[in-house]
């Protein structure tokens, strides 16, 4: 469906942040919204601890690969959300563009990720809210549609 809300999440190295929003907004909005995820300088392989982290909530993610940032993937996309990567991120009229300040999970453990990946959750559910009628995805979708 040409409607359909496109959101691109972009983090450095699209191996922790931007691959955890990308995840549960896929997960929470079913098919109501394109997703995809980038990096300005992607690392080779997603972090475990990341990894782990998500596979907690139900959500499998070790197939995943980092992917590099591309000028067509923020023309194609309605909303880009930066998460740290600076001005690596082209600008076009027309988008919304959101910068999310989140600690980077780099080079962390599990339980220093959880707490980025539960704020990531409230981002994304209110998102929903925002982007779809009656935020799709059932009552965990729709929690945090408020501002903040």
């Amino acid at each position: 469906m040409s409607d359909k809300p496109s959101v691109l999440f972009v983090c450095v190295h699209n191996a922790g942040r931007s691959q955890m929003a990308a995840a549960y907004l896929s997960h929470l909005a079913g098919d109501a919204v394109e997703v995809r995820s980038a990096g300005s300088a992607p690392a080779a392989t997603v972090n475990p601890a990341v990894v782990e982290a998500m596979a907690e909530e139900g959500i499998d993610i070790s197939a995943e690969t980092p992917k590099v940032l591309t000028t067509d993937a923020v023309r194609t996309s309605d909303v880009v959300i930066t998460m740290g990567c600076g001005d690596a991120c082209p600008v076009f009229p027309g988008k919304r563009y959101l910068d999310w300040t989140l600690d980077d999970p780099a080079g962390r453990g599990l339980d220093a990720v959880r707490p980025i990946r539960d704020k990531i959750r409230r981002r994304v559910e209110k998102l929903i809210g925002e982007l779809t009628p009656r935020g799709t995805g059932g009552p965990s979708a729709t929690g945090g549609a408020g501002r903040d």
